[in-house]
């Protein structure tokens, strides 16, 4: 056990003590300090730097006052100077500044000569004090408790070697120092806490990204393997059918179509089992097609029974997209809906769907909330899932609040033309 404590010593106070360890900035975001004027926040991070040079400042004041010295004022001008070296040591090197305070006090007892106030002086009792709690305050309680242990004995010997009579600050030593380092100690204890709830929040924060994302790409594979399932089944079905639609079919015809059969066969049941791990237990496919732009206006419906005013506005020359392009866009459009009836109540709200060359466009935007009526948190799932959506299309999504107060999601969805989907498996293939 006293190898251990020994071993704890060494490690607390003795190795690497004049290691270069510079006082941090403080935050600025602290709720106090948003309080502030902004030119004042920007050298608030500075405020633990100034308390350090505070202390100094106090404990040069107090030595010059109080310091006798066989030197005259030379003397104590130097003794105050002296005071202040540990308490700015705090600042680069705080455990070489605890052991400089125990050497500036017996260089101070020895200027101030045979007194009663041995063996700290005033001057050198508030610069020591300052140390040992700037110290803890960097450290924690354990370097505390060592550095409150070598004082009480440091106290002991030298009453016993000196005498009673010259060490009477010996006790106000080890009762004002008690008290200062457990409340420095409990300020450390509950800033290292803090710093560490403040960690664990980030990492679940980080975990529940991570796991909304994955629930997101989850209901989007979901969603694309039915549609995709659906264009194999029907590819299947025509190639088992095209040749009797021939007459006299050469054989050569009728293989080219059983491959094509088989291969959607074999490519359907692979995605089915690839893809059905993405299923929870009591998922159930959905009996009805997946919902495209078509079913748009069923939704503004049922978005508008819901209490939200929304208006639709289509440009350009409509036509049939890809399934998997519908889909996306018909989710994107039901999110940003369904976000503006839980975030801005009492709003109104605009789609646009643009049909352009080479892709399709949309646009939701809402005013700023009205009435009484708080809006619901949220936890940002739904933006999430439409960038997702996006991605996996290789389109661009921004979302922002507007300068009204409202909120708009804007997108723009890449479609290829069938020319360019026909000839691309010739050119990769050449």
């Amino acid at each position: 056990m006293a190898s251990g404590l020994l071993k704890t010593l060494r490690r607390d106070l003795i190795d690497d003590a004049f290691a270069f360890r510079p006082l941090p900035r403080a935050g600025t975001d602290g709720p106090l300090v948003r309080l502030l004027p902004r030119g004042i926040r920007r050298r608030a991070g500075w405020a633990p730097h100034a308390v350090v040079g505070a202390m100094a400042a106090i404990a040069f004041a107090t030595t010059a006052v109080t310091q006798a010295s066989f030197l005259g004022d030379p003397g104590r001008l130097f003794a105050a100077l002296l005071a202040t070296v540990p308490v700015l040591m705090t600042l680069v090197r705080p455990i070489a500044a605890w052991w400089a305070a125990v050497a500036v006090t017996m260089v101070l007892g020895l200027l101030d000569g045979p007194s009663l106030t041995w063996p700290w002086t005033p001057g050198s009792f508030v610069a020591y004090i300052a140390v040992m709690v700037l110290v803890t305050l960097r450290t924690g309680p354990r370097v505390a408790a060592w550095m409150w242990t070598l004082t009480v004995t440091f106290g002991l010997v030298f009453t016993f070697m000196i005498g009673n009579r010259y060490g009477a600050t010996f006790g106000p030593m080890l009762v004002v120092s008690a008290i200062a380092l457990a409340l420095a100690s409990s300020i450390q204890v509950r800033r290292h806490a803090k710093a560490e709830v403040s960690a664990q929040q980030e990492v679940t924060a980080v975990e529940r990204d991570r796991r909304t994302l994955l629930e997101e790409r989850t209901t989007i594979a979901r969603e694309l393997h039915d549609v995709v399932a659906h264009h194999m089944s029907v590819v299947a079905i025509q190639a088992e059918a095209a040749p009797y639609r021939v007459k006299n079919p050469p054989p050569e015809l009728e293989a080219a179509f059983v491959t094509i059969r088989e291969n959607a066969v074999a490519a359907l049941t692979e995605l089915r089992r690839v893809l059905g791990v993405v299923r929870s237990a009591d998922y159930e496919a959905p009996d009805a097609p997946q919902p495209t732009l078509a079913s748009l206006d069923g939704l503004l419906a049922n978005v508008r029974e819901a209490g939200l005013s929304v208006d639709k506005m289509v440009t350009g020359s409509v036509r049939e997209l890809p399934q998997g392009v519908e889909l996306s866009a018909y989710r994107i459009i039901q999110e940003a809906l369904s976000n503006t009836l839980r975030h801005a109540p009492g709003a109104t709200a605009g789609v646009e769907v643009s049909y352009v060359l080479g892709g399709l466009g949309i646009r939701v935007v809402n005013g700023a909330p009205t009435g009484d009526v708080r809006p619901s948190p949220g936890a940002g799932h739904g933006i999430t899932g439409m960038r997702e959506r996006v991605a996996m299309l290789e389109g661009e999504m921004t979302a922002g609040e507007t300068a009204a107060g409202g909120y708009e999601v804007a997108v723009f969805i890449p479609v290829r033309s069938r020319t360019e989907s026909r000839d691309e498996p010739v050119e990769a293939a050449q």
